[in-house]
């Protein structure tokens, strides 16, 4: 094997309850200390320790706990390395992981670097634990930073409230539910089936925030402990980001492997990846159904691997919402019961923030050591259905360094063949819903019907059911592909006559 072909050597991740959690970036040392004796494969610390003296750069995914003025060099502080070593701090989403280690990946692959760590992690539940007594967390070097937004959303959608990930992701749910022809109690019981499976799996996994399985039917019926938020999303089925949970990877060159003596059985080799991005603005995608940059980013990752989904063993796909796994079973092919997740999945494993694929990553190491020659995909989706990344490991290396494909021209097709479509921000006459969900308070009484209608010129517009009635309605009897009158407000709101 080429020296230089990238390597996963060590993982590590740990789960604090009970408000117990340190700040951050001791959580950050203590995982990557057990990255560097998972790399080792062996109790001997100074074995460990050598692992870490190698490290050329640090790498920490954002965090949204805690700000730190330079959160890679407290890192390698903690860890005592080498004076001047690089590091990185992330931006935000669910991708960035597994865009980290495939720039890591190139890195290594041409040289630049031997040993990278990568750290991320969360302790959102004990800082609100803090914050529920009056206190302040007694944690180091707080800065303050802004908050590293990508885009701002338009007018229209701060108008229609288009905002919050579980609106967004519950409209694009809509969306596919009617593509695929499902009434809305056979949809309730399909996803409330793929929901509960991922519940069984949390609840064998040691580091889950929620090790509890539960019923499709506990999980979809909305009750005083499970209120509906966005229809048809109940709480149960909603990402869980106040958590306390950190991971590490450790990569390296197979050469640096080897002077590190790092076991072949510890050993992971990124074999492919891919990146594309979808429209960022919701009612902009053209089919609201499904991601052509699910698809492309993943046929490009399979390729790269060499690789297909049918040779797939091990599946972990992001589950921020039900849609997301729907959106990247559509874009795979995958229509039969295989599991979708190693961890368990956001709404009951726990998200990290943005940090959740480090995790993610880590699992489906210790997943592909136990079953040895298999390999597994990993995927990650940040903003609203926007930003796609996917990624193929397995215990079996490529003879040659992986050569990934050129990102900008497959973004270029991608958009191409999908342009976005115009989003109006009023509208006055008849429009067919394309899209909707309806937001609940925290009684469980439903108080805002959010829609996206196609217009008859081929536009789109948001618009607002507010009708307590009509609300009461469209969460029995489907509304998409019905005829609605849209009328604009003095407010700036396009308020939907049902």
């Amino acid at each position: 094997m080429d020296p230089r072909t990238p390597v996963l050597i060590g993982q590590a991740q740990q789960v604090w309850r009970d408000g117990a959690a340190p700040e951050p970036a001791l959580m950050w040392d203590r995982v990557g200390r057990a990255a560097a004796k998972d790399a080792a494969g062996s109790d001997r610390r100074s074995a460990a320790q050598r692992i870490i003296d190698a490290i050329d750069t640090v790498n920490v995914v954002y965090t949204q706990t805690w700000q730190y003025d330079d959160p890679p060099a407290r890192v390698a502080d903690e860890l005592e390395l080498r004076y001047g070593i690089g590091g990185n701090y992330s931006g935000i989403g669910g991708t960035q992981p597994q865009t980290i280690i495939a720039d890591l990946c190139q890195r290594i692959a041409s040289g630049g670097l031997d040993v990278a760590l990568v750290v991320g992690g969360e302790a959102l539940a004990t800082k609100k634990q803090y914050k529920r007594s009056d206190a302040r967390p007694p944690w180091s070097a707080r800065i303050r930073r802004p908050f590293p937004m990508e885009m701002i959303p338009p007018p229209t959608e701060i108008a229609h409230q288009v905002l919050q990930a579980y609106t967004t992701f519950a409209l694009f749910d809509s969306a596919r539910r009617a593509r695929l022809g499902r009434s809305l109690d056979e949809h309730r019981v399909s996803v409330g089936r793929e929901m509960s499976r991922l519940s069984a799996i949390a609840a064998a996994n040691q580091h889950a925030w929620f090790r509890v399985a539960r019923s499709a039917e506990e999980i979809t019926t909305p009750t005083a402990d499970n209120r509906m938020v966005a229809f048809p999303y109940t709480k149960f089925m909603v990402s869980v980001m106040d958590v306390d949970a950190a991971g590490a990877l450790l990569l390296a060159s197979h050469g640096k492997a080897d002077e590190l003596g790092v076991p072949m059985e510890q050993r992971v080799y990124p074999r492919g990846w891919g990146y594309a991005q979808d429209p960022w603005v919701v009612a902009a995608h053209a089919d609201l159904s499904r991601s052509p940059a699910m698809t492309a980013a993943s046929a490009a990752a399979l390729a790269m691997a060499g690789t297909t989904v049918d040779q797939l063993a091990h599946l972990d796909l992001y589950s921020c919402f039900a849609s997301s796994i729907g959106f990247a079973r559509d874009a795979l092919g995958i229509d039969d019961d295989r599991d979708v997740t190693v961890t368990g999945g956001l709404p009951y494993f726990g998200g990290a923030g943005s940090a959740y694929m480090v995790q993610s990553i880590a699992t489906m190491m210790e997943r592909l050591r136990a079953d040895a020659g298999s390999t597994g995909l990993v995927s990650g989706v940040g903003m609203h259905m926007t930003k796609h990344a996917f990624g193929v490991y397995s215990t079996t290396g490529l003879e040659a360094v992986p050569t990934p494909g050129d990102g900008a021209t497959l973004q270029a097709r991608v958009a191409e063949a999908h342009p976005p479509v115009e989003v109006a921000a009023r509208h006055d006459g008849t429009a067919t819903v394309a899209a909707y969900t309806v937001l609940h308070d925290r009684e469980n009484q439903a108080e805002l019907g959010i829609a996206v209608c196609d217009l008859p010129d081929g536009r789109r517009c948001y618009g607002h059911i507010t009708d307590a009635t009509a609300l009461d309605s469209i969460e029995r009897d489907d509304l998409i592909g019905q005829k609605v009158e849209v009328t604009p407000s003095e407010r700036g709101v396009n308020l939907v006559l049902v």
